[in-house]
């Protein structure tokens, strides 16, 4: 017998969810290696349309603390890693 609980349980998750939890591990990776009042700027953009993730992150920070085009390279890809997981639960 198929429920309602039992269908909602095994969908995957809703484009909206998807890009939440990509956009909040990007920034939560950014301000791992940055205090957020050291960043001058930063933009995370996450599409999740037909199956396919697109993440972009630009970062513009102090050179001093870390590499900043390093840390936006870490934040798209722990973006990623987060929808990996989402779908795997």
């Amino acid at each position: 017998m198929n429920t309602d609980t039992e269908t909602d349980a095994n969908a995957d998750p809703d484009p909206e969810t998807v890009v939440q939890t990509a956009s909040d591990a990007a920034e939560e990776r950014i301000f791992s290696a940055y205090k957020q009042s050291a960043v001058r700027d930063y933009d995370v953009t996450v599409v999740f349309e037909d199956g396919v993730l697109e993440v972009d992150v630009y970062l513009n920070a102090p050179e001093d603390e870390a590499d900043p085009d390093a840390v936006a390279d870490e934040a798209a890809l722990a973006a990623r890693a987060a929808v990996d997981e989402l779908f795997d639960e």
